[in-house]
């Protein structure tokens, strides 16, 4: 199996390119050699695909190769599922994009909540956003994945709440919820159709925080009588979604 890379440029076969600077990179880290032949795909189009490509030649700081054929392979999750997390603290929001990733979520939207302990704003929100898009994207590479999930910038549970489309318009939505009362995950899902997947911090959302969310449509949901941690409990979610 040869080598994937995630190549935001135009791809079209039968001609020749300049791989953007980070791709080259990661082709030079590998110590591949003219005549090698790698895999690229860049997320464009309507149909999900990737392409054959050669090697052409190693610069210094710059690769070229010649684009083969495309091949169009379906490999996304049969339904959309879109994963709103209170974001966990140190690397472990690392982890949770890079296996929401491979498990196949179609977006993540990073959260600030009342009982959150890692909190962002202004540069460094950025900057940890750019790095999380960079996990995503290995994970892409390394999964088989064609399409990358869209991490939207980090945003406070309320102001994510207020700007969220009606409850009527939003399709299913889901929260996980630590109080009685909720559903079990698997008695709430529905048989097709885009999902929203609300997931909270180390010690879940507050009663008003919980109160909001199933104000804007949100359904109350339970994996069980075991509390997972904040990083756990979204995938052991999505995998049963996807």
């Amino acid at each position: 199996m040869s080598a994937r890379f995630y190549a935001d440029v135009a791809l079209m076969a039968g001609t020749q390119i300049r791989l953007p600077e980070q791709t080259a990179r990661h082709v030079q880290v590998l110590r591949l050699q003219p005549g090698e032949r790698v895999t690229l795909f860049n997320g464009h189009g309507d149909v999900e695909g990737e392409f054959d490509a050669t090697v052409e030649r190693m610069g210094r700081s710059d690769v070229d190769v010649a684009v083969g054929a495309w091949t169009a392979t379906a490999r996304e999750a049969a339904r959309a599922v879109h994963l709103a997390v209170a974001m966990p603290a140190n690397d472990r929001m690392d982890w949770l994009v890079e296996k929401a990733t491979e498990l196949g979520a179609a977006s993540i939207q990073p959260l600030m909540s009342e009982r959150s302990v890692l909190r962002l704003k202004a540069d460094r929100a950025e900057k940890k956003v750019a790095h999380w898009r960079g996990i995503a994207t290995a994970a892409c590479e390394q999964c088989g994945r064609n399409r990358l999930p869209l991490v939207h910038e980090v945003r406070a549970l309320a102001d994510w709440l207020s700007s969220s489309p009606a409850p009527a318009d939003a399709g299913t939505r889901l929260l996980l919820s630590l109080r009685g009362g909720a559903r079990p995950l698997g008695q709430a899902l529905p048989g097709a159709g885009a999902m929203t997947f609300l997931s909270g911090p180390e010690g879940g959302f507050s009663p008003a925080e919980e109160a909001a969310a199933i104000a804007c449509g949100f359904r109350p949901v339970t994996l069980g009588p075991r509390v997972l941690r904040a990083e756990t409990a979204p995938l052991a979610c999505l995998s049963q979604l996807t």
